[in-house]
Protein backbone atom coordinates (compact mmCIF):
# COMPACT_ATOMS: atom_id res chain seq x y z
CA UNK A 1 0.00 0.00 0.00
CA UNK A 2 2.83 2.41 0.91
CA UNK A 3 4.63 1.71 -2.38
CA UNK A 4 1.46 2.66 -4.29
CA UNK A 5 1.33 6.12 -2.58
CA UNK A 6 4.91 7.07 -3.52
CA UNK A 7 4.12 7.96 -7.23
CA UNK A 8 1.14 10.05 -6.13
CA UNK A 9 3.20 12.08 -3.63
CA UNK A 10 6.02 12.65 -6.13
CA UNK A 11 3.55 13.81 -8.81
CA UNK A 12 1.96 16.33 -6.41
CA UNK A 13 5.35 17.70 -5.37
CA UNK A 14 6.56 18.15 -8.94
CA UNK A 15 3.27 19.88 -9.89
CA UNK A 16 3.51 22.34 -6.96
CA UNK A 17 7.12 23.28 -7.80
CA UNK A 18 6.22 23.84 -11.47
CA UNK A 19 3.23 26.02 -10.51
CA UNK A 20 5.32 28.23 -8.24
CA UNK A 21 7.99 28.62 -10.92
CA UNK A 22 5.49 29.66 -13.61
CA UNK A 23 3.64 32.05 -11.27
CA UNK A 24 6.88 33.72 -10.21
CA UNK A 25 8.01 34.16 -13.80
CA UNK A 26 4.75 35.50 -15.26
CA UNK A 27 3.01 37.20 -12.32
CA UNK A 28 3.66 40.66 -13.80
CA UNK A 29 1.76 39.66 -16.93
CA UNK A 30 -1.41 38.40 -15.21
CA UNK A 31 -4.03 41.22 -15.52
CA UNK A 32 -6.30 39.99 -12.72
CA UNK A 33 -3.55 39.84 -10.12
CA UNK A 34 -2.96 43.09 -8.20
CA UNK A 35 0.27 43.96 -6.56
CA UNK A 36 0.04 44.45 -2.84
CA UNK A 37 -0.01 48.16 -2.01
CA UNK A 38 1.63 49.58 1.07
CA UNK A 39 -0.76 50.35 3.92
CA UNK A 40 -1.58 54.07 4.42
CA UNK A 41 0.24 54.40 7.73
CA UNK A 42 2.46 57.13 9.12
CA UNK A 43 4.86 57.42 11.96
CA UNK A 44 3.46 59.01 15.09
CA UNK A 45 4.50 62.64 15.17
CA UNK A 46 3.74 65.90 16.96
CA UNK A 47 3.81 67.72 13.62
CA UNK A 48 0.11 68.53 13.27
CA UNK A 49 0.56 69.84 9.72
CA UNK A 50 1.28 66.31 8.55
CA UNK A 51 -1.56 64.50 10.31
CA UNK A 52 -5.34 64.92 10.47
CA UNK A 53 -6.78 64.85 13.95
CA UNK A 54 -10.43 64.01 14.58
CA UNK A 55 -12.50 66.06 17.00
CA UNK A 56 -12.69 64.76 20.56
CA UNK A 57 -15.88 62.93 21.60
CA UNK A 58 -18.77 65.33 22.26
CA UNK A 59 -20.11 65.48 25.82
CA UNK A 60 -23.84 66.30 25.93
CA UNK A 61 -24.27 66.06 29.70
CA UNK A 62 -23.94 69.74 30.63
CA UNK A 63 -26.04 70.99 27.71
CA UNK A 64 -28.77 68.42 28.37
CA UNK A 65 -28.89 69.06 32.12
CA UNK A 66 -29.24 72.81 31.62
CA UNK A 67 -31.73 72.56 28.74
CA UNK A 68 -34.34 70.41 30.45
CA UNK A 69 -34.63 73.02 33.21
CA UNK A 70 -35.70 75.68 30.70
CA UNK A 71 -38.00 73.58 28.47
CA UNK A 72 -41.62 73.25 29.58
CA UNK A 73 -44.60 71.05 28.77
CA UNK A 74 -47.55 72.99 27.30
CA UNK A 75 -51.12 71.72 27.48
CA UNK A 76 -54.02 73.42 25.72
CA UNK A 77 -57.81 73.24 25.94
CA UNK A 78 -60.23 74.37 23.26
CA UNK A 79 -63.95 74.86 23.76
CA UNK A 80 -66.54 73.29 21.51
CA UNK A 81 -67.40 75.48 18.54
CA UNK A 82 -69.42 75.56 15.36
CA UNK A 83 -67.76 76.45 12.08
CA UNK A 84 -69.24 77.26 8.69
CA UNK A 85 -67.80 75.68 5.56
CA UNK A 86 -68.74 75.00 1.98
CA UNK A 87 -70.18 71.68 0.95
CA UNK A 88 -67.19 69.83 -0.63
CA UNK A 89 -69.50 68.26 -3.21
CA UNK A 90 -70.59 71.68 -4.47
CA UNK A 91 -67.35 73.66 -4.60
CA UNK A 92 -68.85 76.07 -7.09
CA UNK A 93 -70.16 79.45 -6.07
CA UNK A 94 -73.51 79.01 -7.84
CA UNK A 95 -74.30 75.61 -6.35
CA UNK A 96 -72.74 76.60 -3.05
CA UNK A 97 -75.09 79.56 -2.74
CA UNK A 98 -78.02 77.46 -3.99
CA UNK A 99 -77.61 74.69 -1.43
CA UNK A 100 -76.27 76.95 1.30
CA UNK A 101 -73.33 76.53 3.61
CA UNK A 102 -73.00 73.74 6.10
CA UNK A 103 -72.23 74.07 9.78
CA UNK A 104 -69.98 71.61 11.56
CA UNK A 105 -69.72 70.98 15.30
CA UNK A 106 -66.20 70.60 16.66
CA UNK A 107 -66.16 69.09 20.18
CA UNK A 108 -63.83 70.28 22.97
CA UNK A 109 -60.23 69.37 22.26
CA UNK A 110 -57.00 69.03 24.19
CA UNK A 111 -53.49 69.31 22.83
CA UNK A 112 -49.93 69.41 24.01
CA UNK A 113 -46.55 70.66 22.94
CA UNK A 114 -43.39 72.17 24.32
CA UNK A 115 -42.01 75.62 25.02
CA UNK A 116 -38.74 77.32 25.96
CA UNK A 117 -38.30 79.81 28.80
CA UNK A 118 -36.30 82.72 27.35
CA UNK A 119 -36.24 85.14 30.29
CA UNK A 120 -36.17 84.85 34.10
CA UNK A 121 -39.41 86.84 34.39
CA UNK A 122 -41.52 84.22 32.63
CA UNK A 123 -41.57 84.75 28.86
CA UNK A 124 -41.88 81.48 26.96
CA UNK A 125 -41.61 80.90 23.20
CA UNK A 126 -43.49 78.10 21.45
CA UNK A 127 -45.12 77.37 18.08
CA UNK A 128 -48.18 79.18 16.78
CA UNK A 129 -49.77 75.86 15.84
CA UNK A 130 -49.45 74.61 19.42
CA UNK A 131 -51.68 77.32 20.92
CA UNK A 132 -53.45 78.88 17.92
CA UNK A 133 -57.02 77.95 18.93
CA UNK A 134 -56.50 77.42 22.65
CA UNK A 135 -58.94 78.83 25.19
CA UNK A 136 -56.72 77.82 28.11
CA UNK A 137 -52.97 77.19 28.23
CA UNK A 138 -51.14 75.56 31.12
CA UNK A 139 -47.39 75.13 31.54
CA UNK A 140 -45.63 72.36 33.47
CA UNK A 141 -41.98 72.79 34.41
CA UNK A 142 -39.40 70.06 34.74
CA UNK A 143 -39.99 69.88 38.50
CA UNK A 144 -43.71 69.14 37.86
CA UNK A 145 -44.86 72.61 38.94
CA UNK A 146 -47.88 73.61 36.82
CA UNK A 147 -49.35 77.06 36.25
CA UNK A 148 -51.63 78.83 33.77
CA UNK A 149 -50.01 80.92 31.02
CA UNK A 150 -51.20 83.99 29.14
CA UNK A 151 -50.87 84.15 25.36
CA UNK A 152 -49.01 87.42 24.80
CA UNK A 153 -49.05 87.34 20.99
CA UNK A 154 -48.76 84.91 18.09
CA UNK A 155 -47.77 84.96 14.43
CA UNK A 156 -48.84 82.41 11.84
CA UNK A 157 -46.30 83.40 9.18
CA UNK A 158 -43.34 82.38 11.36
CA UNK A 159 -45.28 79.74 13.35
CA UNK A 160 -44.19 81.39 16.61
CA UNK A 161 -46.02 82.50 19.75
CA UNK A 162 -45.06 84.03 23.09
CA UNK A 163 -46.55 83.02 26.45
CA UNK A 164 -46.14 84.63 29.87
CA UNK A 165 -46.28 83.14 33.36
CA UNK A 166 -46.21 85.13 36.61
CA UNK A 167 -43.30 83.25 38.18
CA UNK A 168 -39.95 84.99 38.64
CA UNK A 169 -36.28 83.93 38.72
CA UNK A 170 -36.90 81.07 36.32
CA UNK A 171 -34.13 79.06 34.66
CA UNK A 172 -34.00 80.21 31.06
CA UNK A 173 -32.11 79.49 27.87
CA UNK A 174 -29.81 81.95 26.12
CA UNK A 175 -30.05 82.51 22.38
CA UNK A 176 -27.23 81.23 20.22
CA UNK A 177 -26.32 82.51 16.75
CA UNK A 178 -28.04 80.32 14.17
CA UNK A 179 -25.82 81.78 11.44
CA UNK A 180 -22.92 79.92 13.05
CA UNK A 181 -24.67 76.55 12.71
CA UNK A 182 -22.72 74.24 10.39
CA UNK A 183 -23.60 71.08 8.49
CA UNK A 184 -22.61 68.03 10.49
CA UNK A 185 -22.71 69.90 13.80
CA UNK A 186 -24.03 67.99 16.80
CA UNK A 187 -27.32 69.27 18.21
CA UNK A 188 -29.87 68.27 20.87
CA UNK A 189 -33.66 68.31 20.57
CA UNK A 190 -35.36 68.88 23.92
CA UNK A 191 -39.09 68.62 24.51
CA UNK A 192 -42.06 66.58 25.70
CA UNK A 193 -42.85 64.12 22.89
CA UNK A 194 -45.84 61.78 23.07
CA UNK A 195 -46.78 63.31 26.48
CA UNK A 196 -43.65 61.86 28.06
CA UNK A 197 -41.52 63.74 30.56
CA UNK A 198 -38.67 65.93 29.34
CA UNK A 199 -36.78 64.04 26.65
CA UNK A 200 -33.42 64.76 25.05
CA UNK A 201 -32.34 63.34 21.69
CA UNK A 202 -29.17 63.97 19.70
CA UNK A 203 -28.38 64.28 16.02
CA UNK A 204 -26.52 66.38 13.50
CA UNK A 205 -27.49 69.31 11.29
CA UNK A 206 -28.18 67.80 7.89
CA UNK A 207 -29.30 70.93 5.98
CA UNK A 208 -30.03 74.64 6.38
CA UNK A 209 -32.54 77.05 4.84
CA UNK A 210 -35.06 74.31 4.10
CA UNK A 211 -38.59 75.16 2.92
CA UNK A 212 -41.16 72.37 3.20
CA UNK A 213 -44.37 74.35 2.64
CA UNK A 214 -45.97 73.53 5.98
CA UNK A 215 -46.40 77.13 7.18
CA UNK A 216 -48.29 78.03 4.01
CA UNK A 217 -51.25 76.03 5.31
CA UNK A 218 -51.78 78.64 8.03
CA UNK A 219 -50.44 81.86 6.47
CA UNK A 220 -50.37 83.33 2.98
CA UNK A 221 -47.19 85.22 3.91
CA UNK A 222 -45.35 82.26 5.40
CA UNK A 223 -41.62 82.38 6.14
CA UNK A 224 -39.71 79.09 6.03
CA UNK A 225 -35.98 78.68 6.39
CA UNK A 226 -35.68 75.64 8.63
CA UNK A 227 -32.63 74.01 10.14
CA UNK A 228 -32.94 70.32 9.22
CA UNK A 229 -31.58 67.72 11.62
CA UNK A 230 -31.78 63.98 12.20
CA UNK A 231 -32.42 64.36 15.94
CA UNK A 232 -35.52 62.32 16.80
CA UNK A 233 -38.58 64.58 17.12
CA UNK A 234 -42.16 63.37 17.61
CA UNK A 235 -45.61 64.91 18.17
CA UNK A 236 -45.35 66.95 21.36
CA UNK A 237 -41.84 68.22 20.55
CA UNK A 238 -43.29 71.22 18.70
CA UNK A 239 -42.15 74.41 20.39
CA UNK A 240 -39.23 72.69 22.10
CA UNK A 241 -35.58 73.61 21.90
CA UNK A 242 -32.88 72.79 19.39
CA UNK A 243 -29.67 73.24 21.36
CA UNK A 244 -25.96 73.26 20.51
CA UNK A 245 -23.38 71.52 22.69
CA UNK A 246 -22.85 74.77 24.61
CA UNK A 247 -26.46 74.65 25.79
CA UNK A 248 -27.51 77.64 23.66
CA UNK A 249 -30.85 77.87 21.87
CA UNK A 250 -30.24 77.73 18.11
CA UNK A 251 -33.75 76.81 16.99
CA UNK A 252 -37.37 76.06 17.90
CA UNK A 253 -38.45 72.59 16.79
CA UNK A 254 -41.50 72.92 14.58
CA UNK A 255 -42.09 70.04 12.16
CA UNK A 256 -41.10 66.57 11.01
CA UNK A 257 -41.02 64.93 7.60
CA UNK A 258 -42.97 61.72 8.01
CA UNK A 259 -45.44 59.58 6.04
CA UNK A 260 -46.84 58.22 9.33
CA UNK A 261 -47.01 61.26 11.61
CA UNK A 262 -44.17 60.00 13.80
CA UNK A 263 -40.44 60.49 13.43
CA UNK A 264 -39.07 59.06 10.21
CA UNK A 265 -35.62 60.58 9.92
CA UNK A 266 -35.81 64.37 9.58
CA UNK A 267 -36.94 67.19 11.83
CA UNK A 268 -37.11 70.94 11.25
CA UNK A 269 -36.43 73.90 13.52
CA UNK A 270 -36.96 77.66 13.12
CA UNK A 271 -33.51 79.33 13.31
CA UNK A 272 -32.87 81.26 16.53
CA UNK A 273 -31.97 84.55 14.83
CA UNK A 274 -35.43 84.68 13.26
CA UNK A 275 -37.01 83.54 16.53
CA UNK A 276 -35.28 86.31 18.47
CA UNK A 277 -36.50 89.02 16.11
CA UNK A 278 -40.07 87.70 16.02
CA UNK A 279 -40.25 87.30 19.80
CA UNK A 280 -39.05 90.87 20.40
CA UNK A 281 -41.74 92.16 18.03
CA UNK A 282 -44.49 90.06 19.59
CA UNK A 283 -43.59 91.26 23.09
CA UNK A 284 -43.17 94.94 22.25
CA UNK A 285 -45.76 95.46 19.48
CA UNK A 286 -48.15 92.52 19.82
CA UNK A 287 -47.51 91.48 16.21
CA UNK A 288 -44.61 90.51 13.98
CA UNK A 289 -43.29 93.58 12.17
CA UNK A 290 -42.28 91.92 8.94
CA UNK A 291 -40.18 93.79 6.42
CA UNK A 292 -40.61 93.39 2.67
CA UNK A 293 -38.14 94.05 -0.14
CA UNK A 294 -40.88 94.63 -2.71
CA UNK A 295 -40.01 91.87 -5.16
CA UNK A 296 -41.65 88.76 -6.57
CA UNK A 297 -40.15 85.34 -7.11
CA UNK A 298 -40.71 83.10 -10.13
CA UNK A 299 -43.54 80.59 -9.88
CA UNK A 300 -41.92 77.16 -9.34
CA UNK A 301 -44.61 75.52 -11.48
CA UNK A 302 -43.53 77.57 -14.49
CA UNK A 303 -39.82 76.84 -14.12
CA UNK A 304 -39.40 74.18 -16.78
CA UNK A 305 -35.83 73.28 -17.80
CA UNK A 306 -36.30 75.40 -20.91
CA UNK A 307 -37.53 78.37 -18.87
CA UNK A 308 -34.63 78.06 -16.42
CA UNK A 309 -32.19 78.19 -19.32
CA UNK A 310 -34.02 81.09 -20.94
CA UNK A 311 -33.87 83.17 -17.74
CA UNK A 312 -30.25 82.21 -17.08
CA UNK A 313 -31.03 80.82 -13.63
CA UNK A 314 -28.76 77.84 -14.31
CA UNK A 315 -25.83 80.13 -15.10
CA UNK A 316 -26.13 82.74 -12.35
CA UNK A 317 -25.80 82.52 -8.61
CA UNK A 318 -28.32 84.29 -6.40
CA UNK A 319 -32.09 84.82 -6.37
CA UNK A 320 -33.83 85.64 -9.66
CA UNK A 321 -36.22 88.60 -9.57
CA UNK A 322 -39.43 87.86 -11.48
CA UNK A 323 -41.28 91.02 -10.48
CA UNK A 324 -40.75 94.39 -8.80
CA UNK A 325 -43.66 96.03 -7.01
CA UNK A 326 -44.32 99.58 -8.02
CA UNK A 327 -43.34 102.09 -5.30
CA UNK A 328 -41.74 99.33 -3.19
CA UNK A 329 -38.24 99.52 -1.72
CA UNK A 330 -36.60 97.53 -4.52
CA UNK A 331 -38.36 99.65 -7.15
CA UNK A 332 -37.01 102.91 -5.72
CA UNK A 333 -33.53 101.37 -5.35
CA UNK A 334 -33.35 100.56 -9.07
CA UNK A 335 -33.68 96.78 -8.91
CA UNK A 336 -35.36 95.38 -12.03
CA UNK A 337 -36.90 92.19 -13.35
CA UNK A 338 -34.16 89.77 -14.40
CA UNK A 339 -31.66 90.84 -11.73
CA UNK A 340 -30.09 88.28 -9.40
CA UNK A 341 -29.76 89.29 -5.72
CA UNK A 342 -26.60 87.73 -4.32
CA UNK A 343 -26.04 89.44 -0.94
CA UNK A 344 -27.91 91.24 1.82
CA UNK A 345 -25.69 93.40 4.03
CA UNK A 346 -22.72 91.35 2.88
CA UNK A 347 -24.32 87.97 3.67
CA UNK A 348 -24.55 85.68 0.60
CA UNK A 349 -28.00 84.44 -0.42
CA UNK A 350 -28.44 81.62 -2.92
CA UNK A 351 -32.12 80.70 -2.57
CA UNK A 352 -35.48 82.34 -2.02
CA UNK A 353 -35.67 80.92 1.53
CA UNK A 354 -32.28 82.38 2.46
CA UNK A 355 -33.29 85.79 1.12
CA UNK A 356 -36.64 85.72 2.94
CA UNK A 357 -34.95 84.83 6.23
CA UNK A 358 -32.45 87.65 5.92
CA UNK A 359 -35.10 90.27 5.09
CA UNK A 360 -37.39 89.02 7.87
CA UNK A 361 -34.75 89.91 10.47
CA UNK A 362 -35.15 93.63 9.79
CA UNK A 363 -37.83 96.18 10.59
CA UNK A 364 -39.92 98.17 8.09
CA UNK A 365 -38.04 101.43 7.61
CA UNK A 366 -34.59 99.84 7.91
CA UNK A 367 -32.08 100.54 5.14
CA UNK A 368 -30.14 97.53 3.92
CA UNK A 369 -27.35 97.02 1.41
CA UNK A 370 -28.29 94.74 -1.48
CA UNK A 371 -25.81 93.30 -3.98
CA UNK A 372 -27.24 92.16 -7.31
CA UNK A 373 -26.03 91.02 -10.71
CA UNK A 374 -27.38 92.47 -13.97
CA UNK A 375 -26.08 91.35 -17.36
CA UNK A 376 -23.04 89.81 -15.71
CA UNK A 377 -22.06 92.96 -13.80
CA UNK A 378 -22.26 93.32 -10.02
CA UNK A 379 -24.02 96.33 -8.51
CA UNK A 380 -24.72 97.55 -4.98
CA UNK A 381 -27.68 99.60 -3.83
CA UNK A 382 -29.47 100.62 -0.65
CA UNK A 383 -33.07 99.50 -0.17
CA UNK A 384 -35.48 100.93 2.37
CA UNK A 385 -37.75 98.11 3.56
CA UNK A 386 -41.51 98.50 4.02
CA UNK A 387 -44.32 96.61 5.72
CA UNK A 388 -47.00 94.57 3.96
CA UNK A 389 -49.00 97.75 3.33
CA UNK A 390 -46.07 99.47 1.59
CA UNK A 391 -45.38 101.86 4.45
CA UNK A 392 -42.91 101.96 7.32
CA UNK A 393 -45.41 102.42 10.15
CA UNK A 394 -45.96 99.91 12.94
CA UNK A 395 -48.74 97.42 12.20
CA UNK A 396 -50.85 96.92 15.31
CA UNK A 397 -52.34 93.52 16.15
CA UNK A 398 -55.90 94.82 15.89
CA UNK A 399 -55.21 96.42 12.49
CA UNK A 400 -52.95 94.03 10.58
CA UNK A 401 -53.90 95.31 7.13
CA UNK A 402 -55.92 92.44 5.72
CA UNK A 403 -57.01 90.11 8.52
CA UNK A 404 -54.81 86.99 8.55
CA UNK A 405 -57.97 84.94 8.99
CA UNK A 406 -58.96 85.85 5.42
CA UNK A 407 -55.92 83.91 4.27
CA UNK A 408 -54.94 86.08 1.31
CA UNK A 409 -52.01 88.32 0.37
CA UNK A 410 -52.46 91.26 -1.95
CA UNK A 411 -50.57 93.92 -3.81
CA UNK A 412 -51.80 96.98 -5.72
CA UNK A 413 -51.84 96.84 -9.51
CA UNK A 414 -49.17 98.87 -11.24
CA UNK A 415 -50.14 101.64 -13.62
CA UNK A 416 -49.01 99.50 -16.56
CA UNK A 417 -51.13 96.54 -15.37
CA UNK A 418 -54.20 98.76 -15.04
CA UNK A 419 -53.66 100.05 -18.56
CA UNK A 420 -53.35 96.55 -20.02
CA UNK A 421 -56.42 95.31 -18.13
CA UNK A 422 -58.35 98.50 -18.92
CA UNK A 423 -59.36 99.10 -15.31
CA UNK A 424 -59.14 102.12 -13.03
CA UNK A 425 -58.71 100.23 -9.77
CA UNK A 426 -57.53 96.86 -8.61
CA UNK A 427 -55.60 94.74 -6.14
CA UNK A 428 -53.95 91.48 -7.21
CA UNK A 429 -54.35 88.33 -5.09
CA UNK A 430 -50.79 87.00 -4.84
CA UNK A 431 -51.42 84.13 -2.43
CA UNK A 432 -54.23 82.13 -0.78
CA UNK A 433 -53.85 79.94 2.30
CA UNK A 434 -56.23 78.39 4.80
CA UNK A 435 -58.74 81.05 5.81
CA UNK A 436 -62.19 82.49 5.16
CA UNK A 437 -61.61 83.04 1.45
CA UNK A 438 -60.39 79.47 0.88
CA UNK A 439 -63.15 77.99 3.05
CA UNK A 440 -66.05 79.96 1.62
CA UNK A 441 -65.09 80.56 -2.02
CA UNK A 442 -63.17 79.01 -4.89
CA UNK A 443 -61.17 82.17 -5.55
CA UNK A 444 -57.83 81.46 -7.23
CA UNK A 445 -54.43 83.08 -7.04
CA UNK A 446 -54.13 85.76 -9.73
CA UNK A 447 -57.65 87.12 -9.19
CA UNK A 448 -57.84 90.91 -9.44
CA UNK A 449 -60.15 92.46 -6.84
CA UNK A 450 -61.77 95.55 -8.34
CA UNK A 451 -64.38 96.25 -5.69
CA UNK A 452 -65.62 95.25 -2.25
CA UNK A 453 -69.29 95.85 -1.51
CA UNK A 454 -69.43 97.77 -4.82
CA UNK A 455 -66.73 100.23 -3.69
CA UNK A 456 -63.56 100.47 -5.85
CA UNK A 457 -60.34 99.44 -4.07
CA UNK A 458 -56.74 100.20 -4.93
CA UNK A 459 -54.90 99.04 -1.82
CA UNK A 460 -55.10 96.83 1.22
CA UNK A 461 -56.02 99.89 3.26
CA UNK A 462 -59.04 100.48 0.99
CA UNK A 463 -60.25 96.91 1.55
CA UNK A 464 -59.67 97.19 5.30
CA UNK A 465 -61.82 100.34 5.48
CA UNK A 466 -64.66 98.71 3.56
CA UNK A 467 -64.57 95.56 5.70
CA UNK A 468 -64.46 97.45 9.00
CA UNK A 469 -67.72 97.03 10.89
CA UNK A 470 -69.34 94.65 8.38
CA UNK A 471 -70.37 91.03 8.82
CA UNK A 472 -70.69 90.12 5.14
CA UNK A 473 -68.92 91.25 2.00
CA UNK A 474 -69.15 90.80 -1.74
CA UNK A 475 -65.82 90.78 -3.56
CA UNK A 476 -65.94 91.57 -7.27
CA UNK A 477 -63.18 91.31 -9.84
CA UNK A 478 -61.71 89.66 -12.89
CA UNK A 479 -59.30 86.96 -13.93
CA UNK A 480 -56.83 88.34 -16.51
CA UNK A 481 -57.39 86.53 -19.79
CA UNK A 482 -61.00 85.61 -18.97
CA UNK A 483 -64.09 87.54 -19.98
CA UNK A 484 -66.71 88.76 -17.54
CA UNK A 485 -66.66 89.62 -13.86
CA UNK A 486 -66.70 87.24 -10.92
CA UNK A 487 -68.25 87.83 -7.50
CA UNK A 488 -67.53 86.08 -4.22
CA UNK A 489 -69.59 86.42 -1.07
CA UNK A 490 -67.96 85.89 2.34
CA UNK A 491 -69.12 85.97 5.95
CA UNK A 492 -66.72 87.91 8.13
CA UNK A 493 -67.68 86.84 11.63
CA UNK A 494 -65.17 83.95 11.51
CA UNK A 495 -62.47 86.31 10.28
CA UNK A 496 -63.19 88.61 13.21
CA UNK A 497 -62.79 85.77 15.66
CA UNK A 498 -66.48 85.51 16.63
CA UNK A 499 -68.03 82.15 17.41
Amino acid sequence: MKLRLIPVVLTAAVTSVATLFVAGKFQDQLPLVQKEQPLPVNYASFNTSETVRSAPPVDFESAAAASVQAVVHIKTQTKARTVTARDPFFNDDFFGNLFGQRQYYIPPQQGSGSGVVISPDGYIVTNYHVISNAEKVTVTFNDRYTTEAEVVAKDASTDLAVLKVKEKNLPYMEFGNSDDVKLGQWVLAVGYPLSLDATVTAGIVSAKSRAIGINRTQSATAIESFIQTDAAVNPGNSGGALVNTKGQLIGINSAIASPTGSYAGYSYAIPSNLVKKAVNDLIHYGSFQRAFLGIEYPDPKSLTPEKITELGIDKNDGVYIAGVRENGGAYHAGIKIGDFITQVNGIPVHTETELQEQIARYQPGDNISVTYVRNGKTHNTTVRLTNINGTTSIIKPDQPGISPALGITLRPLTSDEKRKLRVNSGVLVTGISDGVVAQQTNMQKGFVILSVNSKPVNSQEDIQKVLAGTTTAQIGGIYPGNSGRFYYGITLKDALGEQ
